[in-house]
């Protein structure tokens, strides 16, 4: 197959391509790329899914013929931090939203742009949405949860109403060490609470993987309270 779209490429290229972003996702569609499982920068194409996209080390090496400008990223974490993420926004997007973005948020940058293509969705900055993006993240919904429980305000999970969360089930480590590689500044945690770090602290050191199941069970609390 990856013969048969390099044959189809070099017939392209007789086509003037330019480096708009129509032009690049043409291009990648027409080499046999889905678009729906990559991110597009201006400056670097970073693959969502490397099954599921089709691209290629063959379609990478014709897609760099016409863009050897652009850079192909093979990122495996970045790849992990995108399965993460899709398993939320698959069930709260609907096709031809408006998204309201946050502000100067890269990650979350990369991981909604795929959505114009998947749903047809609108990435908006201001004015009328249906949806907006909250960039919490795996450790600050955790914490917020102990820091809750530790005041005695419950379990201070974070869901509204109107509101998706890309980053609610990808930590801190992933998302810094992933920022590291790609040259980007490091991000912080929103909650400061110091009882809730120190006690986050200590479960990292006997319990590595707590952070999902901390959610997890918290979310089952909530709902079952929410239910009586």
């Amino acid at each position: 197959m990856d013969f048969l779209f390099d044959i189809s490429a070099l017939a392209s290229e007789e086509e003037d391509f330019s480096t708009s972003k129509k032009d690049v996702l043409k291009y990648l569609k027409i080499i046999g790329v889905d678009t729906r499982f990559i991110s597009y920068t201006p400056e670097k194409i970073y693959i969502n899914n490397l099954r599921f996209s089709r691209f290629s080390r063959k379609k990478e090496a014709t897609f760099n013929r016409q863009y050897p400008e652009i850079e192909v990223v093979r990122n495996k974490l970045f790849q992990k931090i995108c399965a993460k993420s899709s398993k939320h926004l698959a069930l709260e997007i609907e096709p031809n939203s408006r998204i309201l973005m946050p502000e100067d948020n890269f990650l979350v940058e990369l991981l909604m742009e795929p959505y114009t293509r998947k749903y047809g969705a609108k990435l908006v900055y201001e004015g009328d949405y249906d949806l907006a993006v909250n960039p919490l993240i795996l450790d600050d919904q955790v914490n917020n949860v102990f820091e809750g429980i530790f005041k005695g305000e419950g379990l201070n999970l974070t869901k509204r109403e109107g509101e998706i969360y890309p980053l609610v089930s990808v930590s801190l480590d992933w998302i810094n060490s992933f920022l590291k590689m790609d040259g980007h500044d490091l991000i912080e945690c929103e909650n400061k609470d110091e009882m809730a770090h120190s006690f986050s602290e200590f479960l990292d050191d006997v319990a590595p993987q707590y952070k999902d199941n901390v959610v997890s069970a918290s979310v089952f609390v909530s709902e079952k309270l929410n239910s009586q």
